[in-house]
């Protein structure tokens, strides 16, 4: 891969000016905005409360019989199936979604997820029906990956292609906002479950948080009906350019872009994962203090990221993706070792304070930037398919992985957290340089 400059095309034609010439009315942006936000809440809300299960309750619930640490390590695993799953769904749903249409396939993924979520809430104990409930968690974690695998990703090009050229990093940014929200409501739910006493918390405490994904799944479903497809999207069926297998297409014309989107992924879901899911395990397994210690201090940094994701996003379209992008995972790597510092001197304020730096500095920074970076990389008739496509392949070798191998490297380590930070150094590092390799996007014109 090439260092390339910032691109100097004419900025797009406004979303107004392309439906003028479909046939279809354009949704307002506004009403785009909210439905792409509701859709990354129930998304990432589904994600991180099986995280935050596995790391408080399904060691317990699922595998009873192993040893604390074994079976921590093990319910991770079943964390990081849903991951192996992702890139399958984002392959053929992507495929569908630069053929079919964007809303068609984002209401495909919504109701896949949310009926795995529900059916989650449902299984049985390990107790109750012996090795058929991990078999279940596993079957329906494979499930809720399938259709995570081209939520996001498609969340996020329908608020860019429906933005105005001087708005895009804004507007593209509020996907990431979601992540937020579902990240607070799924941290909140485990908090206020797990007040209840332990014995009913592990019997059907836990449960009530992913039964209440079927409501916020309905209202996705209704929100997402009322939305045309997108400029960009009508403009390729008018004009007859769809591709016959987009994925395929992408790999073959577009190879460095998607190999810049795989290295730009690393470090923000390493960086997301580890803070707001395995630091859960480390504090109260490793420092033995109260898990609503960490659990608060992941709501307030969410609380905070609310405000400095769309900041962020705000800033690219002034200075471009790149340099925001980089700077989030410079800032990264260069606070691993002082936020894990921080977090062992077991001081609930400095807890908070590093977990709010990690997420709503360093991970906020390089989230708002990927929303509409990654979009950019590739014409209309890939978008979807490349983007998803590098994504997901990214967060088997990120996100899957991620808490595994903190968990890995912590018992490898007898308790010290060193390698995890110069793990995450690691992932950082390899991100500053692909998004340094690849071009600059913001001032493309994304309806072609």
């Amino acid at each position: 891969m090439t260092r390339s400059g910032p691109e100097r095309a004419a900025p797009d034609p406004t979303a107004a000016a392309a439906a003028d010439s479909g046939a279809q009315p354009v949704t307002p942006v506004r009403r785009v905005a909210a439905t792409a936000l509701i859709g990354s809440v129930i998304e990432w809300y589904d994600f991180f409360l099986y995280g935050a299960m596995a790391a408080v309750v399904f060691n317990q619930v699922f595998f009873p019989t192993a040893d604390p640490l074994v079976g921590t390590l093990v319910a991770f695993a079943t964390f990081g199936v849903g991951f192996v799953a992702r890139p399958i769904g984002g392959i053929v749903l992507g495929n569908y979604g630069d053929k079919l249409g964007r809303r068609t396939v984002l209401m495909i993924t919504l109701l896949i997820m949310g009926i795995a979520t529900t059916l989650m809430g449902l299984i049985p104990s390990y107790d109750v029906i012996g090795i058929w409930a991990p078999a279940l968690l596993v079957v329906f974690r494979l499930l809720q990956g399938f259709g995570a695998g081209a939520e996001f990703g498609g969340a996020t090009l329908m608020s860019v292609e429906y933005a105005s050229p001087s708005r895009r990093g804004l507007t593209g940014s509020l996907p990431a906002a979601g992540v937020m929200v579902g990240l607070l409501l799924a941290t909140g739910a485990v908090a206020a479950f797990s007040s209840l006493p332990e014995e009913q918390f592990l019997t059907w405490g836990w449960r009530i948080p992913f039964l209440f994904s079927f409501i916020m799944v309905g209202v996705g479903l209704y929100l997402r009906a009322r939305i045309n497809e997108t400029p960009a999207f009508a403009n390729l069926k008018q004009t007859h350019t769809e591709v016959k297998t987009p994925v395929l297409e992408a790999i073959r014309t577009e190879p460095k872009n998607v190999l810049v989107v795989v290295g730009g992924r690393m470090a923000e879901h390493v960086v997301l994962y580890l803070y707001a899911v395995f630091m859960l395990t480390y504090v109260s397994q490793q420092l033995d203090l109260p898990r609503t210690t960490a659990l608060v201090g992941v709501v307030i940094a969410g609380l905070i990221s609310l405000a400095t994701v769309p900041l962020f996003g705000a800033l690219t379209d002034r200075v471009g993706r790149r340099p925001v992008y980089i700077a989030g995972a410079v800032l990264s790597a260069l606070s691993a070792f002082p936020i894990f510092w921080l977090v062992n001197t077991e001081s609930t304020a400095l807890i908070w304070l590093a977990l709010t730096f990690g997420i709503a500095v360093g991970w906020a920074a390089m989230v708002a930037a990927q929303c509409v970076y990654f979009n950019e990389l590739f014409p209309a008739r890939l978008r979807y398919s490349g983007s998803v496509f590098g994504r997901e392949i990214a967060s088997i070798f990120a996100g899957a992985l991620a808490p595994l191998v903190a968990t890995a490297l912590l018992a490898w380590a007898g308790g010290a957290a060193w390698p995890i930070a110069v793990y995450i150094i690691l992932m950082s590092l390899i991100t500053a340089l692909a998004v340094y390799l690849g071009p600059e996007t913001y001032r493309r014109n994304i309806l072609k």
